[in-house]
């Protein structure tokens, strides 16, 4: 038999499709007429090409998908700009990041990084509500809303006179830099970042992951002296740049960061503000250092609730030694409930339970916190523990009234081959979108394919 022929797409069509999926920021539908030929270059409703259609919408998504297809940011528009240029207007890192594209420096002549450059630098130092004062001549305050920059920033949209950018012209200016080769002194970042004190807000994640990515000795040394700055914004900046360090040399052979782990074992034994020190801590706790039990140990009591979240993970080492349990137990019982959350988590790992382990995930189990509930359910399930008394409190899940809890317990019962598991899920309800590809989920086909009367 020969396979069924396809109807080949009319050019026409997909080009259709493709600038109402733009105007309706469909991303998803963007890159698939993109992969039925569709032409990313083809001109918008007012003759530009589509992409200003994304730019001016700030939907960084589908300029992606555009860009990564071929869509040229760099081509000169009837008003000279290019739809990079009016990205850099617009002032949002996510849309920068995605008309950049890949190595964008030897695309981009030198005369044009200059002027990207400059003009992210003008907006930078002028401000975006004096810079829109001064292109619309309005007078009075400008509007200010926080917005998704994308799914993992916030930032400031300015509005005034008609006219609308966001406030991430020095995360921009410093995502250029980067992109061209430019490297300004450390100092010059941290000014940047430190206006914006928040780990979601994009000009604060865009420049400490610039910072991240410096490796020469003098940057180091200058990030390094950060550590005893008076502000605390400042270490705390400094914190977040470390961690971002250690999730690169994940993916990248980073000697420079080999002096990191003692770095941050000497900075978590003084640092003052508690804040702080549990950004300290949340690195530190990645790495295998011998002082990290003794450290654990040293802040077990402290009275902020943000540093005792983080000491489970510098006591969880394989195996557990006697201090270290005793100190995990007493944290089982702390007065916050992100603390018992962390304990629950910690004690999953590894998945064979010790007594003492089990007795405290079984009280856990009763916590009057949903979310510690949730976490120990979580580990009990997936532990290797099939006794009675396990399977049993986790069954006692069903009649919980929040779903995820229920599903939990029929996924535990799935896996320990529970002959109550088609009523466990019959129980569970419903499940609404975002559960398509859950573990838990596909458990039950699992439980069902093992079990069928033909495979016994």
């Amino acid at each position: 038999m020969t396979a069924p022929q396809h109807e080949p797409h009319d050019p026409n069509d997909v080009h259709d499709q493709l600038v109402a999926a733009v105007i309706a920021r469909d991303s998803h539908a963007v890159q698939a007429c993109l992969q039925d030929g569709a032409d990313p270059n083809i001109s918008g409703p007012d003759g530009l090409p589509l992409l200003c259609v994304a730019v001016g919408g700030f939907d960084h998504a589908t300029a992606d998908a555009l860009t990564d297809s071929g869509a040229d940011s760099g081509v000169v528009l009837p008003d000279g700009t290019t739809p990079l240029l009016r990205a850099v207007d617009l002032g949002s890192p996510a849309l920068i990041g995605a008309l950049l594209g890949k190595d964008p420096r030897p695309r981009i002549a030198e005369a044009e990084q200059r002027r990207l450059l400059d003009r992210a630098r003008s907006w930078y130092e002028t401000g975006e509500a004096e810079e829109l004062r001064r292109r619309t001549g309005a007078p009075g305050p400008a509007t200010r809303r926080l917005v998704n920059d994308d799914e993992h920033t916030d930032i400031e949209e300015v509005s005034l006179g008609g006219l609308t950018v966001r406030a991430g012209h020095s995360g921009v200016l410093t995502d250029l830099e980067w992109a061209f080769g430019v490297l300004p002194p450390v100092a010059e970042l941290v000014a940047r970042a430190v206006p914006y004190p928040d780990e979601l807000h994009a000009n604060w994640s865009t420049v400490s992951y610039a910072l991240a990515l410096r490796s020469s000795p003098q940057a180091w040394s200058d990030l390094a002296a950060l550590r005893h700055h008076p502000d605390p914004v400042h270490r705390r900046l400094l914190a977040r740049v470390l961690s971002t360090r250690n999730f690169l040399a994940d993916y990248h052979d980073r000697p420079d960061t080999a002096q990191d782990v003692a770095f941050l074992a000497a900075w978590a034994l003084d640092e003052p503000d508690g804040e702080v020190l549990a950004g300290v801590l949340d690195v530190y706790a990645n790495y295998d250092h011998a002082d990290q039990e003794a450290i654990g140990f040293r802040y077990a009591g402290h009275p902020d609730p943000r540093v005792r979240r983080e000491v489970p993970y510098c006591l969880s080492r394989t195996p557990l030694s006697e201090p270290a349990l005793t100190t995990l137990l007493a944290l089982a019982r702390d007065p916050d409930s992100c603390v018992r959350y962390v304990v629950a988590q910690v004690f999953a790992y590894p998945h064979e339970l010790t007594p003492a382990t089990r007795e405290c995930l079984l009280a856990l189990l009763r916590d009057p916190d949903t979310g510690v509930r949730r976490r120990a359910a979580e580990s009990l399930s997936g532990s290797h523990d099939r006794t009675a008394a396990v399977t049993e409190a986790l069954a006692a899940l069903l009649d919980e009234e929040d779903q995820n809890l229920r599903l939990e317990a029929a996924y535990a019962l799935a896996v320990r081959d529970d002959p109550r598991t088609d009523g466990a899920y019959e129980r569970v309800g419903p499940l609404g979108p975002g559960f398509e590809h859950d573990h838990r989920v596909s458990a039950h086909w699992h439980y069902t394919y093992r079990n069928r009367p033909d495979r016994t």
